[in-house]
C-alpha cells in the first residue's frame, strides 16, 4: 500500500475559518491583555523612535556599485537586489517597445502573518515598522517582512523577529494561508513573495512595536490615509470566507450582528453596500460567468497578448540618463533610481544606505462594481506588465499613473478612467491614498478607490475586461500568478462595517 504523505502544518479547517474570521471582522475593539487603543498605540510607537533619512548621491553608497560591465547597480554581496535593464516588446497596449530600468529581486521573501483567538475572537499579530521609503516613516506592517537576505543574515545583523514562527515554529501552527504572491509587475522583475497566515493556539511573547488586532480594528485603520502598508494588505487579501454553506446558526449569528451595526448606518448609502458585499463574497449562485468560464477567459488572453522581455545591461537601456544622484527618464516621466542613506535603531541593522524607486506622480487604482443578477460584480481587466510571470495578471478596472494620461487626449486615457476620475460622490464606495511598499519605493503613494455604476447602466466592455463577484476574485487569489499586486490590495481594503 502506497504510504499516505503526511502535511506538517495541517490547513486551519475551511469549513470552521470562514465564520471566525467574519466574526473578526464584527469586533471593532481588542480582547488582548492590556489592549489599548490603536490610534494612542500607534502614535506611542512614533514617538518611541528617531530614523534619519537623506538623499545621497550614489557615490556615497556603501556596499553597492555600478558593475564596470553592464552598469547595473549592484550589492557588494550579490544578494538583496539589483538595478538591471530589460527590453521588452508586445502586442499590448500603445506602445510596442521599450527599454527600462526594472529591480531584478530573484529570491522570495517572506510576509507573515501569526493569529490566534483571544477570547473567542480572532486576532492578528500586527507591527509598527519602518521602512526607509514609507510615508510618515512608519506604517502597520504584517507581523515578519522580510527578504530571503534579511532573514539569512546577509547583513550579519539581528534576525526578524517571530522569524522562527515561519521557518521552524517551535509551537503547533495551522496554515490559514499560504501562496506565493506577485509584486509590481512594472517595477520588479518576475518579482514574488510567500503570502502565509499562520494559526498558534500557544501564548507567545508581544514586544513593544507589535499588537494583537481584530480585523475590524485593521478594516477601521485601512479607512485612512497610508496607514497600513501594502505587504500587511496583499497578505489580508488572502483571506477566504468561504460560502452561505457555513454552518447555520454560527452565519445566521454574524448577520444578525452585522445588521445592528448596518441599521446604525441606515442614513448612509454605505450600509446597503456592507450588505451587498458580504453577499458578493459568501453567495455562489448569481455569478454572470463561470470559474470555468473566467479560466478559458484568461487562458485567451495569455494566447492573445505577446511579451518578450529580455534582459539587458543597465548601460544598454535607451532614453534613460544617468546623473550623479539619479536615472531618469529623459521626459522626466514614470519614475526615478535614486540613493538614500537611513538610521533606524529598530531595524536589524542600525544604519545602511541603499536605492530605491521614486515614482515621479501618484498613481489611480480604481475598480468599477455593479449589481448583476442582484448580486455585486467587480470589473476585473488582464493586464500585461513587463515583470509579470506568466504574461498578463487579473488586475482592478483601472491601474494607471497620473503621467500616462493627463496631457493626452481622452481618446488614449485608459478604458473607464473617466467614470472613475468623474464619479459622483454619492456613487464612492472608498477612496483613500494607499502606499506602495516602502523597502524599495520613495514615498508613493496611489488613490484607490471604488465606484459604483447603476445596475442598469450598459458598458462597452473591451475582450480583456470581466465582471466578477467577490467570492470569485477571492478564488482567484488562492493561486499563484492569478491576481495582481494592486488588486489584492485594493480589495483587502474593503470590510463589512
Amino acid at each position: 500500500m502506497e504510504e499516505k504523505q503526511t502535511i506538517k502544518e495541517p490547513l486551519y479547517d475551511p469549513n470552521q475559518i470562514g465564520s471566525e474570521l467574519l466574526i473578526s471582522e464584527i469586533t471593532g475593539k481588542s480582547f488582548s491583555a492590556g489592549a489599548v487603543e490603536f490610534p494612542d498605540w500607534f502614535e506611542s510607537r512614533k514617538r518611541a523612535h528617531t530614523f534619519k533619512l537623506n538623499r545621497i548621491p550614489f557615490s556615497e553608497l556603501i556596499n553597492w556599485h555600478f558593475d564596470s560591465e553592464t552598469g547595473n547597480l549592484c550589492h557588494a554581496s550579490g544578494k538583496f537586489f539589483s538595478i538591471d535593464g530589460i527590453h521588452v516588446t508586445t502586442n499590448y497596449g500603445n506602445r510596442s517597445t521599450w527599454t527600462q530600468p526594472i529591480i531584478n529581486q530573484p529570491e522570495i521573501g517572506i510576509l507573515g502573518i501569526i493569529t490566534k483567538k483571544i477570547n473567542g475572537v480572532m486576532h492578528f499579530l500586527m507591527q509598527a515598522k519602518m521602512e526607509p521609503g514609507n510615508i510618515n516613516m512608519i506604517q502597520l506592517a504584517p507581523t515578519l517582512q522580510a527578504t530571503r537576505s534579511n532573514f539569512t543574515r546577509v547583513h550579519q545583523g539581528k534576525a526578524p523577529t517571530y522569524l522562527e514562527y515561519f521557518i521552524d515554529p517551535p509551537v503547533r501552527t495551522k496554515k490559514v494561508v499560504d501562496v506565493l504572491q506577485s509584486e509590481q509587475g512594472a517595477r520588479f522583475l518576475r518579482k514574488r513573495n510567500r503570502n502565509i497566515i499562520i494559526y498558534i493556539e500557544d501564548d507567545i511573547p508581544v514586544y513593544d512595536d507589535f499588537i494583537w488586532l481584530t480585523l475590524g480594528q485593521i478594516r477601521q485603520v485601512m479607512r485612512q490615509d497610508n496607514i497600513v502598508n501594502m505587504d500587511a494588505r496583499t497578505v489580508l487579501s488572502g483571506l477566504n470566507y468561504g460560502t452561505r454553506s457555513l454552518p447555520g446558526a454560527e452565519i445566521a449569528y454574524i448577520i444578525n450582528a452585522l445588521r445592528e451595526s448596518w441599521l446604525q448606518e441606515e442614513k448612509s448609502s454605505l450600509s446597503h453596500f456592507h450588505q451587498d458585499l458580504l453577499e458578493s463574497t459568501l453567495n455562489t449562485d448569481r455569478c454572470l460567468h463561470t470559474i470555468d468560464e473566467i479560466i478559458a477567459w484568461f487562458t485567451e488572453q495569455k494566447f492573445r497578448y505577446e511579451l518578450d522581455v529580455r534582459h539587458i545591461p543597465l548601460n544598454e537601456v535607451t532614453n534613460w540618463e544617468h546623473t550623479e544622484y539619479d536615472i531618469h527618464h529623459e521626459e522626466d516621466k514614470y519614475f526615478k533610481v535614486i540613493a538614500c542613506s537611513v538610521e533606524a535603531q529598530v531595524r536589524e541593522v542600525p544604519s545602511w544606505t541603499q536605492p530605491l524607486v521614486e515614482s515621479l506622480e501618484p498613481g489611480i487604482i480604481g475598480m468599477l462594481i455593479k449589481k448583476i443578477n442582484g448580486i455585486y460584480h467587480f470589473l476585473i481587466q488582464a493586464k500585461v506588465e513587463p515583470g509579470c510571470v506568466d504574461i498578463v495578471e487579473m488586475a482592478p478596472t483601472v491601474q494607471a499613473i497620473t503621467g500616462s494620461y493627463k496631457d493626452a487626449p481622452k481618446e488614449f486615457w485608459p478604458p473607464f478612467l473617466e467614470q472613475i476620475t468623474s464619479a459622483d460622490k454619492d456613487r464612492i464606495r472608498y477612496d483613500t491614498l494607499q502606499s506602495e511598499e516602502g523597502g524599495r519605493f520613495f514615498r508613493e503613494e496611489n488613490r484607490n478607490i471604488i465606484v459604483e455604476i447603476d445596475q442598469d447602466q450598459e458598458l462597452e466592455i473591451p475582450d480583456n475586461y470581466i465582471w466578477m463577484t467577490m467570492n470569485q476574485i477571492k478564488e482567484f487569489i488562492k493561486y499563484n500568478n492569478f491576481v495582481n499586486v494592486q488588486a489584492r490590495c485594493l480589495i483587502s481594503c474593503l470590510g463589512f462595517i
